[in-house]
């Protein structure tokens, strides 16, 4: 290899050295730290149940964004009694900053046909700390085999005085 050869092999892997530091990792350009928690979570629409079917139902509702870590869950209790919400879906979502609110969706299934249900949502960050806001218990109840519910607003329970 000539001496001019190896120079500019030289410059050439001190630039590509030197422009790689300067421009970011994609990777790296999306860990950002937590934002500040925000200090009323509430809940703004729902929950209602958006899907039912034979083999899944999906619970929706929104909240203010409650910042924190951008990875959060939105989390249902749900069971066929409604003091005895026995059983737990929870879903993985990631925070919008960008968005004054977040929706959160739980898909929970299969479930039993033609069985009302009734259930409660809430919502956390990953490390586990709950956002502050819990639904009144709600109930929807499930479709029989082959059919399909779709959007259904929430079904309040009577609460004893």
């Amino acid at each position: 290899m000539s001496r001019a050869t190896l120079r500019l092999a030289i410059i050439l892997i001190l630039t590509i050295t030197l422009l790689s530091s300067l421009s970011p990792h994609p990777a790296s350009a999306q860990l950002l730290p937590p934002n500040s928690r925000t200090a009323h979570v509430q809940i703004t629409q729902g929950p209602e149940l958006e899907l039912a079917s034979t083999y899944v139902t999906i619970i929706r509702w929104t909240t203010n964004n409650p910042g924190g870590s951008d990875d959060h869950f939105a989390v249902v209790h749900y069971g066929t009694d409604p003091k005895n919400l026995n059983e737990m879906g929870k879903n993985h979502i990631r925070l919008n900053r960008g968005h004054s609110y977040t929706v959160f969706r739980v898909r929970m299934g299969p479930l039993k046909p033609k069985t009302t249900y009734f259930y409660k949502v809430t919502s956390m960050g990953s490390d586990g700390h709950n956002d502050g806001a819990e639904s009144a218990v709600n109930r929807f109840t499930t479709p029989g085999p082959g059919e399909v519910i779709a959007a259904s607003p929430p079904q309040p329970v009577s609460q004893p005085k």
